[in-house]
């Protein structure tokens, strides 16, 4: 990062510079799918899931060896006014359990195979209150987002995102208000698992923190992330730009994980285009969301845990496009006449 210059400069440098889609590897991918042994289109989104690994990969025969889950946990002070289920003591209870091996997501690893980092983002000092005041100063969201950009290093060749704070979903409605309009109501769901008094209490949260920004539509991208955001989502933000500028191909997790990859969006509407959403969480307004963004999500299971869970499940279908599509033979090899007539 410059020293020179205002802190979200080098990131907006980056914004411009992202590099495109690689698109002789995903003729190759073409070519290739029309020649092995299956009726052409037969895998369906399978064969759309390889295509994109091999723009976003460079590589002709795309392959997934070193699946990484980044989580990345923080606290939020909005989470004092009553918006969640749980204590905020919960957020580093449970970063504990991911140390240990005792979470969802820890199974889901094992299951696919993947690599686990978790992120500790200062859990200890809270964001600001952001119905009062902003959450960060811009060096400190900077300094964030540069963190998460480093959290990339280790060459990975698919990056599931995840998360871990509580209040985060009061956060991340607040964001997508701010950056989409509406009403906070439509971008308000139960997260944990509030109702009732709770849930109104996150609903006048929402709107009195995007009311204290001057609005929903008023800010630029990364002034929203600064204002309204939380640690954890700054820094899956800059690891989504990170991500881009390695030509690595990443999985969106839910709700609070499509709030940092929002900010990018609104600063550019290709920016997602390296990522894909995992799943449609149970979490209402998470498919308003992505549909904002023009996204096709993988999965629909009712899952809202967070943690990157949806983005693991979603990985383990991504390993098995690519082995599937390098590992088979073309007709040729296998001697099957193919029915085009080759």
């Amino acid at each position: 990062m410059s020293t020179t210059g205002l802190p979200f400069d080098d990131f907006r440098a980056l914004v411009e510079a992202m590099p495109g889609p690689d698109m002789e590897a995903v003729a190759a991918v073409r070519k290739r799918e029309a020649e092995l042994t299956k009726p052409q289109g037969s895998l369906g989104r399978l064969e759309e899931i390889v295509e994109w690994l091999a723009a976003w990969q460079g590589n002709p025969k795309p392959r997934v060896t070193r699946p990484l889950v980044a989580v990345f946990a923080g606290n939020h002070g909005v989470a004092k006014r009553g918006v969640s289920a749980f204590p905020i003591e919960v957020t580093e209870q449970m970063v504990s359990n991911f140390a240990a091996g005792g979470a969802a997501i820890n199974q889901l690893c094992i299951a696919n195979d993947l690599g686990l980092k978790v992120f500790e983002l200062a859990l200890e000092v809270p964001t600001g209150d952001i119905c009062l005041e902003d959450a960060f100063e811009e060096a400190d969201c900077a300094a964030t987002m540069a963190f998460g950009m480093e959290a990339l290093s280790g060459g990975s060749d698919l990056v599931c995102l995840g998360e871990m704070g509580i209040g985060n979903t009061t956060v991340a409605a607040a964001i997508f208000y701010a950056l989409f309009g509406g009403t906070a109501e439509q971008w308000v769901g139960p997260g944990t698992g509030v109702k009732g008094e709770a849930l109104a209490l996150k609903v006048k949260a929402v709107e009195d923190a995007v009311a204290r920004c001057g609005g929903p539509q008023s800010m630029e991208p990364f002034e929203v992330l600064r204002r309204l955001g939380g640690r954890e989502i700054a820094a899956m933000t800059g690891l989504i730009l990170a991500a881009r500028m390695q030509h690595v191909p990443v999985l969106i997790d839910g709700f609070v994980t499509t709030s940092a990859a929002a900010v990018l969006y609104q600063m550019d509407k290709t920016a997602l285009d390296h990522c894909m959403f995992a799943h449609a969480s149970a979490e209402p307004s998470h498919r308003k969301a992505i549909e904002a963004m023009n996204g096709n999500p993988l999965l629909d299971l009712g899952m809202r845990l967070g943690e990157g869970t949806g983005a693991a499940v979603a990985a383990g279908i991504v390993k098995a496009a690519a082995q599937t599509h390098s590992g088979m033979a073309t007709f040729e090899m296998a001697g099957v006449k193919n029915a085009a007539g080759d």
